[in-house]
């Protein structure tokens, strides 16, 4: 299980720090990934972290503007926000699969979502 938390109403220029705290299942195993959804959108990869931490990978929308990490001795992800954007506006879920994939079918866990939105 994941849980997603930190989301908000922040205005454009602004940062958030969402987390993701997971139960239930090895976490150093799995990779962990941010996806956004925006109505009327789909589902899109924002970022993420190899088990180990060491490799990371972002969409090019959020590239230089947001940083994911983990602690997998407290079993959290985190992804650090900045220089948010009226787009970046959605729901964000964290996700963990046991493979880096971009398409979230390969990911076997979910949070629930943390809305995210950025206005002025």
């Amino acid at each position: 299980q994941l849980q997603a938390s930190g989301g908000g109403l922040v205005q454009p220029g602004g940062s958030l720090r969402l987390s993701c705290a997971t139960s239930g299942f090895i976490f150093d195993d799995y990779a962990i990934a941010w996806f956004r959804q925006a109505p009327g959108k789909e589902r899109e990869g924002v970022a993420c972290v190899g088990s180990s931490g060491e490799r990371t990978y972002y969409a090019d929308t959020v590239k230089g503007r947001f940083t994911v990490s983990r602690n997998n001795p407290e079993n959290t992800a985190a992804l650090q926000m900045n220089s948010l954007k009226p787009e970046d506006t959605a729901v964000y879920y964290c996700a963990a699969s046991e493979v880096v994939a971009a398409d979230p079918k390969h990911y076997d866990y979910w949070g629930q979502g943390t809305q995210v939105t950025v206005s002025s």
